[in-house]
């Protein structure tokens, strides 16, 4: 397989992972913690990455993620379970991940780090109605299944 090169240092996520959804404002007790699986890996040989969050049992997403070479951000197209389809832009450096979306009435933003070992990251999603007042949705922890 020949991954496309610009999205190359994705390479990193690549494989299973636990995920941990907490703190979570949609929820009706903020210690609730949701546990689920997150799959990443190569769509079309290579040339996009897909990220497929939770089960056909629980709820679910598909994030697939590419980007253009002339551009420094991807793009990342998202359906969940919901039928709510979201673009969002997202940077990749330096073990820093990055997502955000600034569309009308609703934006979000999130960003996780990559532990040293790299079978870590830790995150925060965060949304705004107006794009001035932000506030914390929730905590997102993910765990490389060894």
């Amino acid at each position: 397989m020949t991954i496309n090169p610009s999205i190359k240092d994705l390479e990193v996520l690549i494989g299973n992972w636990t995920a941990e959804i907490s703190n979570a404002s949609f929820l009706p007790d903020l210690s609730t913690t949701i546990q689920s699986v997150a799959t990443f890996e190569w769509f079309e040989e290579g040339e996009f990455l897909v990220l497929r969050l939770g089960t056909k049992v629980t709820p679910h997403s598909t994030w697939l993620i590419g980007r253009d070479q002339d551009f420094p951000n991807y793009t990342a197209l998202y359906f969940d379970d919901r039928h709510v389809s979201r673009v969002y832009e997202m940077s990749f450096n330096d073990d820093t991940w990055k997502i955000w979306r600034n569309a009308p009435n609703f934006m979000q933003s999130f960003e996780g780090k990559i532990s040293e070992d790299r079978n870590t990251i830790v995150g925060a999603w965060s949304k705004s109605f107006d794009g001035k007042e932000w506030e914390h949705d929730f905590d997102l922890l993910y765990k490389r299944k060894i």
